[in-house]
């Protein structure tokens, strides 16, 4: 019998990392998706309503997250009538190992009047994307790749603008994970897209905010470089999170480089292989 994926098991308030959300830069340290996706669930299942929708979620990375059984606590900072501001943090054992905020906003109607708005396309999904994902893969795409997508992240590291297009596993093994949760773990992608040069990933990211116009809509959902900037060491990025129906956030990152732990593309291709290799033999 084969068991669905997920980042995490849950015993009580104990949640127990699998091997799927371990992360590349460090052994026995977790990605920066499972760490988000936790914090947003604990963010969604106490204080979203239908009134109030996440407008921001923020969360700092100031360590690596140990691979170890993990505990999440919040509160509630601030409650008014058209703001609700949320403090979350991960523990392992006493120690903080990653901290977060959200602000939820009431739903309210638009104004009047006209907004300047960038002139060139919104990203679209990839047109294969249904097929690649029932594979249970992810795709990539470059503006100078020839096709525009492909599931060879080697294939797309030149100095283009980036993207990836992914449906993320969930966040707690047995549980349905929401669009908030699965635009939470895309989003903090944001350092991959847009740090990925024409050598791999040379800076590890140090925090990830996201703002929202609206929820995302199912959990396939896509992200775009929108700019890159660094210097001495240290990288500003910023990205779009979008869905079938087009873009509904933006993100920001900052990064600190990390030469010496370079992320090559062959290094995901080969994550990739085994993949395939696993759904091919039904494990």
């Amino acid at each position: 019998m084969t068991t669905s994926p997920a980042y995490f098991t849950r015993t009580g308030a104990v949640f127990e990392p699998t091997r799927f959300s371990l992360s590349l830069w460090g052994p026995k340290t977790l990605s920066g998706p499972p760490v988000c996706g936790l914090m947003a669930r604990e963010v969604e299942a106490r204080y979203c309503t239908e009134e109030f929708v996440p407008a921001r979620f923020t969360v700092d990375l100031h360590r690596a997250v140990p691979a170890v059984p993990l505990t999440v606590e919040s509160e509630l900072v601030r409650d008014g009538k058209r703001v609700r501001a949320v403090a979350v943090s991960l523990r392992s054992g006493d120690a903080v190992v990653a901290r977060g905020s959200a602000l939820l906003l009431k739903r309210s109607a638009q104004p009047p009047g006209a907004v300047w708005r960038p002139d060139r396309e919104r990203p679209l999904p990839p047109p294969d994307a249904r097929a690649a994902i029932e594979e249970g893969l992810h795709l990539f795409g470059s503006d100078g790749h020839a096709d525009g997508w492909s599931i060879r992240m080697t294939e797309h590291q030149n100095d283009t603008r980036k993207r990836k297009w992914v449906r993320n596993i969930p966040v707690v093994a047995g549980e349905e994970s929401s669009p908030f949760c699965y635009a939470a773990m895309t989003g903090e992608q944001t350092s991959l897209v847009t740090n990925w040069g024409t050598d791999g990933i040379g800076f590890i990211n140090t925090d990830v905010s996201i703002t929202f116009s609206r929820m995302p809509i199912g959990v396939e959902m896509g992200i775009e470089a929108e700019g890159h900037l660094s210097d001495d060491g240290i990288a500003a990025g910023a990205a779009v999170l979008y869905d079938a129906d087009g873009a509904f956030g933006m993100c920001t990152t900052t990064a600190l480089a990390n030469e010496s732990h370079q992320i090559r593309g062959a290094v995901i291709d080969k994550l990739t292989d085994t993949v395939l290799a696993e759904l091919a033999s039904g494990h």
